[in-house]
């Protein structure tokens, strides 16, 4: 499907597996979600906050939230100016144009989100580039 879409310039989201996935999604598992859960801006490594883009336990379930209840200092997160990884998550950029990309930033000593897991854009590029 993707190499379609690439040979006819044609970019979209599509769903493979149709026999068990509708379009609209797991409409029972979308309501007990929508009931637990309400949306929160959240910050995301690389891109930084997005708007209503992760989850925070409703109202209605706060005994249950362990947010709520744990306090939990939070060290203040370093991103490398020089790593371009929200770039290669929109797809703007390619690991190969980061000045830190196969030198400081490797598989071993990961510097940007997109190089720290073996699915992240840069590991992959790294491995199979």
């Amino acid at each position: 499907m993707l190499v379609k879409q690439i040979e006819n310039k044609t970019p979209k989201v599509e769903i493979q597996y149709k026999r068990v996935v509708s379009k609209f999604g797991n409409m029972k598992a979308l309501k007990i979600m929508n009931e637990v859960f309400t949306c929160r801006d959240d910050w995301w490594r690389g891109l930084g906050i997005l708007k209503n883009s992760g989850l925070k336990i409703s109202n209605k379930y706060l005994c249950f939230d362990a947010e709520s209840k744990i306090a939990v200092n939070v060290e203040p997160t370093f991103e490398e100016k020089a790593c371009i990884c929200g770039l290669i998550l929109k797809g703007a950029k390619k690991p190969s144009d980061c000045k830190l990309f196969g030198k400081k930033c490797t598989p071993d000593n990961p510097i940007g989100a997109c190089m720290v897991s073996n699915e992240g854009a840069c590991a992959a590029y790294f491995k199979y580039n």
